[in-house]
């Protein structure tokens, strides 16, 4: 667990430096692109070290205490199953000299990671159990107990009275904090339209009664590090099972370790469910958006008419399948429900799908686009 209190510092470029390895990982993902024009902001200082696979998980620390060493520095997170690696606040100058050591595959600048949908009307605490028209939408809700998704986001309110929260596998990456509940009510939202309960209170959700696992990453304002998501994806796949789903409902720009580190758990059998992204933009530039692989489902977002979101993110052969993503209600952090918009509210529809089994499709997006209209999501 991260402990060191970072700034969120904006610079809007971005560096990768290697040494045996030269840019994105070799994989799926893809090439980045040469117009990065939807780069997040770097974090100056901060760096993500990714090491040769042949070294031990139980050699990484050893190792990275060597490097620091060497470059001088303070090592933050240490990563040892979605690969080899950490991440460490040091110079420029410290970068390059890492980038340079045999052991060494790619140093990457670290760079902010966000979720921003926006959020309706809250309604009433105490009222009768809501179904949104999306859970409706995708063949409404079906039980989901015995099933379990890992909310990779803001974390999970860990008493809602709506949510099967599994508060022993709840884990923070991020810094300064040392609890998985939620500051923000993203990862409150999303895990609701997952799996709120079917118990006549707050929403419902698309696999009703599924437990879901709070891995935060993002801070009170909706804000990660690539490091942080990183250290959240290799915790899932340390302690994830056959026939559990991630959901990832935030973005950032072209970011190959949080690549990697996705396709490494989609490689593990753990299927994910990914937000498209908000920018009305081509998902080739956005991490981990532009992963292609059998176990992950770009999700693009539609409305209540089936039409294509006009904030939502498009790529034909990267985006998997459409759900609802406007005006989604959903459990609320502290009590209630509330209504937000975003392919981050997409996706968790598609989690949901994920648990229950097979994933089918009806109709497709009106006016996707990209010209190749997604199908729409449905049990």
């Amino acid at each position: 667990m991260v402990t060191r209190l970072l700034p969120l510092a904006l610079i809007a470029s971005s560096l990768i430096l290697a040494g045996c390895e030269v840019g994105a990982p070799t994989s799926d993902a893809g090439p980045v692109p040469s117009d990065n024009s939807l780069a997040r902001p770097v974090i100056p200082g901060h760096y993500i070290v990714v090491l040769d696979d042949a070294i031990a998980p139980s050699g990484v620390r050893s190792v990275a205490e060597r490097l620091t060493a060497l470059a001088g520095g303070t090592i933050g997170v240490i990563y040892s199953h979605a690969l080899r690696g950490f991440s460490i606040e040091t110079t420029a100058r410290g970068a390059a000299i890492i980038a340079r050591d045999a052991r060494v595959r790619r140093v990457e600048q670290d760079i902010v990671v966000t979720a921003r949908p926006t959020e309706g009307k809250l309604t009433g605490r105490n009222k009768a159990q809501d179904t949104s028209w999306g859970t409706t939408r995708v063949g409404g809700s079906h039980d989901g107990t015995g099933r379990r998704a890992w909310i990779i986001d803001s974390g999970i309110d860990l008493d809602h009275p709506d949510l099967r929260v599994d508060t022993e596998h709840a884990a923070t990456f991020v810094a300064g904090t040392s609890s998985a509940d939620d500051q923000n009510g993203h990862g409150t939202h999303v895990a609701g339209i997952v799996g709120a309960l079917n118990n006549a209170i707050g929403s419902i959700g698309v696999a009703a009664g599924a437990t879901v696992v709070p891995v935060r990453v993002l801070d009170r304002r909706g804000n990660g590090e690539a490091s942080w998501v990183i250290a959240g994806i290799d915790y899932v796949l340390a302690n994830a099972a056959a026939g559990d789903v991630a959901n990832l409902s935030f973005g950032a720009g072209l970011t190959p370790t949080i690549d990697e580190a996705v396709l490494r758990l989609a490689g593990a059998g753990i299927r994910i469910a990914i937000a498209a992204g908000n920018d009305g933009a081509n998902c080739a530039f956005v991490s981990p958006a532009r992963v292609n692989h059998a176990n992950v489902y770009t999700v693009s977002a539609i409305d209540a008419s089936d039409r294509f979101a006009s904030f939502s993110n498009y790529g034909a052969g990267i985006v998997d399948i459409a759900a609802p993503g406007v005006e989604i209600l959903s459990s609320r952090r502290g009590g209630g429900v509330v209504s937000m918009t975003g392919t981050s509210m997409a996706a968790p529809h598609v989690a949901g799908l994920l648990l229950l089994g097979s994933l089918h499709t009806s109709g497709t997006a009106v006016g996707d686009v990209d010209g190749q209209p997604d199908p729409i999501a449905v049990y």
